[in-house]
């Protein structure tokens, strides 16, 4: 089992953009960027369909990340942003709230466009680092107006500390 970091997380680290990513080319230019990675705990987990990851990450999220949807919805839909029940309401391939663009043997990439920004994740697998491989996880943001670079600004923090546990709790579980 891997060790847990002082935050409780399970190694999960900071790390740079990955320029093997399918989503490098929107790194330049955007109002957020950023990549997270842990290690994988099993090589069944190294062995998982990408889809299969991203929702066992994507699921992942602790309770209060789940309260946090709850209280976003009813802000944003005052101004005329997408609620949560309205993205995975929409029709297509989703995980969740996201919308699935792109699969491939080791790398999945979601996200949403909306009238206030564009949001892209990467779930990128390394089947060649640590013991049973490695996934990291970035997101970019592109804001098309002053409402996107609101709500970056507000998000941000909790952005950051969501995919960390999300990551960490996958990783204890055995992204089981």
């Amino acid at each position: 089992m891997q060790e847990m970091n002082k935050a409780g997380n399970m190694a999960v680290r900071a790390v740079a953009l990955p320029p093997g990513a399918g989503i490098a080319p929107l790194y330049q230019g955007s109002n957020l960027a950023d990549a997270y990675a842990v290690e994988l705990p099993t090589d069944e987990a190294r062995q998982m369909d990408m889809p299969s990851l991203a929702r066992v990450l994507l699921g992942s999220q602790p309770r209060w990340a789940r309260w946090l949807m709850v209280v976003r919805d009813a802000i944003v839909s005052l101004f005329g942003i997408k609620t949560s029940r309205q993205m995975e309401a929409k029709r297509g391939e989703r995980i969740g709230i996201f919308r699935i663009y792109s699969v491939s043997d080791d790398e999945i990439i979601l996200g949403e466009d909306d009238s206030h920004l564009d949001f892209r994740l990467s779930v990128l697998r390394n089947r060649e680092a640590g013991r049973h491989g490695s996934i990291t996880m970035s997101c970019v943001v592109h804001c098309h107006n002053w409402v996107g670079r609101a709500y970056i600004l507000l998000i941000r923090p909790f952005h950051k500390l969501i995919v960390q546990r999300s990551l960490a709790r996958a990783a204890r579980q055995g992204f089981a």
